[in-house]
């Protein structure tokens, strides 16, 4: 964070001082938990579901925290602790996030980038930071922190040496993205896709679009905004644009009716679950690029990190081997790993929806095939339920079970009551034997892994995040979770 002096973050957060001079100098972290305080920390006492975050005041004191903002006086033992009390203690985060990016915008040069999407944010945030960190020091979240709470506090890591600043941003209801822009506005917003996941939050894939809308929304004249060719409810975002934002584009399938363009073609998935591709920059010559990331859904997160790096002025010799060598940064997404039984496990279970399902499943069967530098393997997937699904659930679910038997996937475990339409629907499809199993628990699913695996084959974990197969794929991989 930039230097204020505590009255100067007072006036920005709309609180009242209490038991610190308003000229005092502040400068350090901002946590919202008290147990991450370090000497001359501001710790925000928000309030959660279950948990007031000023009884961690003195604690955070104690730790060294310079500030405390909160919504009551905070005290120990009848002592007043130097304190800012607001009347809602999130939004003053928000607030004291927003002032920050300002103070900082106008006191040299950084440039805000924005993402959003049903799929892919945290992946093309990972990509992102990794380009612009060529260019200069770049500041992005270490996980998905993308909501009320996880952009400001990203946004406040931020200092006067800070040239980027990346953020993803997530959405659960119409609003929000409204919302969370309305505090930091991006120069450069990326919308990735509108897919079904959350289609039982918002009610309508239609609702979906309008609520991930409201990003490139946000920007002003002198904004770019960049949009995926592909998806047809992104490409129809120009209409919410205002006068003088610029529009950049990506692609898989080489529309010619957009410009600028970056687009890929010859997209190949070796049984390594790479995928390479030839990348097309404006002005450049086409060139090879294999990615670290496993799948090819990767490639359209891939044109939307490097159509930012492109913005940004990074060079297309950066861009290529960056994105050759730049794997997954945050657990639990398509994390490769070989236990010392000799299995392969892909532990892809933090988020599921139909779209990124499929994907994974089709790296899974890429994998299985081998080519000539790898044999056959046995491919095996352990799939939960993909949550938030609506009306749309049940047949979302058996559409999966279909596609596992037309991608000859060798065995599939379907666990938990909300994932038993993928076995039934694998079974009318033309599953055979034991090809398509159904458990109630990740316990059942444990043992029955334990009886099934043997050394070269390859499973694949995929679910929604509290379907909770993301921590039996750590079990069986041997990685500790986290």
């Amino acid at each position: 964070m930039k230097e204020f002096s505590a009255l100067e973050i007072a006036t920005a957060i709309g609180g009242q001082l209490h038991a610190i001079a308003g000229s005092t100098p502040l400068s350090g972290g901002v946590v919202t938990d008290s147990r991450e305080v370090t000497p001359g920390d501001i710790y925000v006492a928000r309030k959660g579901e279950n948990v007031d975050g000023i009884e961690f005041a003195p604690a955070a004191r104690t730790a060294g925290a310079a500030l405390i903002i909160a919504e009551a006086i905070p005290s120990v033992d009848g002592e007043i602790l130097p304190s800012i009390v607001v009347s809602d203690a999130t939004e003053a985060l928000g607030r004291l996030a927003g002032y920050n990016v300002t103070a900082l915008r106008e006191a040299g040069e950084l440039t805000v980038v924005a993402i959003t999407g049903s799929a892919g944010k945290t992946t093309v945030k990972d990509l992102v930071g990794d380009l612009l960190s060529a260019q200069g020091e770049t500041i992005w979240p270490p996980n998905s922190f993308n909501n009320e709470v996880g952009v400001p506090l990203t946004a406040l890591r931020a200092t006067p040496d800070t040239r980027f600043l990346v953020l993803e941003m997530g959405a659960r209801s119409i609003g929000n993205l409204a919302y969370l822009t309305s505090l930091i506005r991006p120069d450069i917003a990326v919308e990735l896709n509108v897919g079904s996941a959350h289609a039982g939050v918002f009610g309508s894939i239609e609702n979906t679009a309008r609520a991930k809308s409201e990003l490139v929304a946000s920007l002003i004249a002198g904004g770019t905004a960049v949009l995926n060719a592909d998806d047809q409810r992104v490409a129809a975002m120009t209409s919410v644009l205002a006068e003088g934002v610029e529009t950049a584009w990506f692609s898989t399938s080489g529309v010619t009716d957009k410009t600028p363009l970056i687009w890929a073609e010859d997209v190949t998935t070796h049984a390594s679950g790479r995928t390479s591709f030839t990348l097309h920059l404006p002005q450049e010559e086409p060139a090879a690029v294999e990615l670290a990331l496993l799948g090819s859904h990767h490639v359209a997160n891939a044109l939307a990190a490097a159509s930012v790096a492109w913005l940004c002025g990074v060079g297309a010799r950066t861009i290529v081997s960056t994105l050759s060598t730049s794997g997954a940064a945050s657990r639990w997404r398509m994390e490769l790993v070989d236990n010392p039984n000799g299995v392969t496990v892909l532990n892809d279970a933090y988020n599921a929806n139909p779209e990124s399902m499929r994907a994974a499943l089709k790296t899974l069967a890429a994998m299985g095939r081998g080519d000539e530098d790898n044999p056959p393997r046995r491919t095996i997937a352990v799939l939960g339920e993909m949550l938030e699904l609506g009306d749309e659930s049940r047949q979302a679910h058996s559409d999966i079970g279909e596609l596992v038997v037309r991608l000859n996937i060798s065995k599939t475990i379907a666990v938990g009551d909300g994932a038993k339409p993928i076995y039934q629907s694998a079974n009318l499809e033309g599953s055979w034997g034991s090809e398509a199993a159904w458990v109630p628990t990740v316990t059942e699913a444990r043992e029955m892994l334990q009886h099934e695996l043997k050394a070269g084959d390859i499973v694949l974990f995929k679910s929604s995040r509290d379907a909770g197969l993301r921590f039996l794929g750590d079990e069986i991989s041997g990685v500790s979770g986290a």
